[in-house]
């Protein structure tokens, strides 16, 4: 490597040189006229240069949009989580979390309780619907989850171990997974994805980047080999458009006899 230039002028023209090259100056290693160590002036963050905080703050955006349209369901068999689908108080979940229970306690993001009863459920793609009673709260966005890529970034918002409105981040792993739940019912097709989907999870929210809801985590994968622990980054949720598509016909059908 050449010796580097002594010199006020020369030492400018070095960095200038390196800065044109890309290579970042770290703070603190500025140096005053005798030679001593001093802190670098901070200049502005900007997005363009680290875009990282861009993502970071649209992270914190999406988690403030979608975490009040995502509640918690407790019935006398545990808990769940479940999200808001119209404004009509209509909450969609998983069969599987209001499985042998009709009426329910459903906690808001806010930590306002409100009774709600069971409207109808479909096992055979473990989806269900809830209605609220004494409140309305804004309905959540659901995309269209035909346009999904692998490697898309989605977060997992729910309420896992009663801790409400909690939030995983991970990507879309795969597409069109055939998955069996171990009870007669194989979600098909089905979201693979790395955002941890922990128990309290189900019925919650997977979401995009642009706050949409892209998905309703429902189960996650056990490794055989661990005594059938939780695989670690392998979740499945059922995509949007099967849940709008389902959600739909339980509530037209009206409350089950």
């Amino acid at each position: 490597m050449p010796a580097p230039p002594r010199g006020r002028s020369r030492r400018a023209a070095y960095l200038t040189a390196l800065l044109a090259a890309g290579v970042t100056a770290i703070a603190g290693c500025g140096e005053d006229g005798t030679g001593a160590a001093r802190p670098a002036k901070a200049g502005p963050v900007s997005a363009t240069q680290f875009p990282v905080v861009d993502l970071q703050q649209r992270f914190v955006r999406v988690v403030r949009t979608v975490s009040p349209q995502v509640v918690q369901i407790q019935s006398r068999l545990g808990l769940g989580s479940g999200v808001v689908f119209d404004g009509r108080g209509n909450v969609v979940t998983n069969a599987h979390v209001v499985d042998g229970a009709r009426r329910f306690l459903v906690t808001l993001s806010s930590g306002d309780r409100h009774p709600a009863t069971l409207v109808r459920s479909d096992r055979a793609h473990d989806l269900a619907v809830v209605h609220l009673t004494g409140t309305n709260p804004a309905p959540a966005t659901f995309a269209d989850s035909a346009r999904l890529q692998v490697g898309d970034l989605v977060l997992a918002i729910g309420n896992p171990l009663g801790l409400r409105s909690s939030v995983t981040e991970g990507i879309v792993s795969s597409l069109n997974r055939s998955v069996p739940e171990g009870n007669g019912v194989t979600l098909s097709p089905a979201i693979q994805t790395s955002a941890a989907i922990n128990p309290g999870n189900s019925g919650g929210a997977l979401v995009d980047l642009g706050g949409r809801v892209i998905g309703i985590p429902t189960l996650e994968a056990l490794d055989p080999e661990l005594g059938d622990e939780q695989a670690a980054g392998i979740g499945f949720a059922i995509p949007s458009n099967t849940v709008r598509q389902v959600a739909t016909r339980l509530i037209a059908s009206g409350p089950a006899d």
